[in-house]
């Protein structure tokens, strides 16, 4: 496959300061996680990111958070250059996508005894679904849900602290975290199948303008057609999350 060129005209939309600039949310562990003894953070978004330095010719600079939602609006105010985020119409606003690079199921957790057995039977009244507040899952089922109460609160882990301690009867998140949680400790059980699907994407700010929307677009693209991002989900030891092609995204 021909690597893609970038030309150097269009370098500063990237690195207007000399240095790319990559938002990095460790509260997904499917794109990041967090390095060992001090490192830096490891996962298919820092490879992503490091690889498109590479192609800018610039150093890259990673610029750690723990939540999605404080992702996102470092990228909007132009305190990162790109980020890796789930595709949403509400963080749309100030922000250009490209196209998912990495597919990620959506599910519920529930306690062992819970009389729920399937994703429809959640939205009804008296049923509290706690959610990482800004997270993906929280945009969807805030316009999803009908009935059931939406519990936000401060990242995964104290969503699912709340499913535990009762103070929730459903907790919704990415599936492999989902699934760890349940391995992790007795007494809670995934429902079947997936509520939504997340779709991951790259995305800059939107004063950087379309063109260079185009080059990051095409970049993920190529990162799928030659195999850089399964070659870095199995390196990683990911499991739960597909290459996104057409074909796979939800109609």
């Amino acid at each position: 496959m021909t690597q893609q060129r970038i030309a150097p005209a269009l370098v500063p939309a990237f690195a207007p300061d000399g240095t790319l600039r990559a938002s990095i949310n460790l509260g997904n562990p499917i794109l990041a996680k967090r390095g060992s003894a001090g490192g830096d953070p490891t996962g298919v978004s820092v490879d992503l990111a490091y690889e498109f330095g590479r192609r800018l010719g610039v150093d890259v600079e990673l610029v750690v958070f723990e939540k999605a939602a404080a992702s996102v609006d470092a990228v909007k105010a132009e305190k990162a250059d790109l980020g890796f985020f789930a595709v949403d119409p509400a963080r749309s606003e100030g922000l250009l996508f490209t196209a998912p690079y990495v597919l990620i199921e959506g599910s519920y957790l529930v306690p062992e005894a819970s009389t729920l057995t399937e994703n429809g039977q959640v939205d009804r009244e008296g049923t509290r679904i706690s959610v990482g507040s800004g997270s993906a899952y929280d945009l969807f089922l805030t316009r999803a849900i009908e009935r059931a109460e939406i519990v936000r609160l401060r990242g995964a882990p104290a969503a699912l602290a709340a499913l535990r301690e009762g103070e929730a009867e459903v907790a919704a998140g990415i599936r492999q975290l989902l699934e760890g949680e349940a391995r992790r400790a007795p007494g809670v059980r995934l429902l079947p199948g997936r509520f939504m699907v997340i779709q991951q994407a790259m995305g800059i700010p939107a004063a950087r303008g379309t063109a260079a929307q185009d080059v990051l677009a095409s970049f993920v693209e190529e990162m799928k057609a030659s195999g850089f991002v399964a070659d870095a989900l199995e390196r990683h030891g990911i499991e739960g999350a597909l290459v996104a092609s057409a074909a796979q995204l939800p109609s």
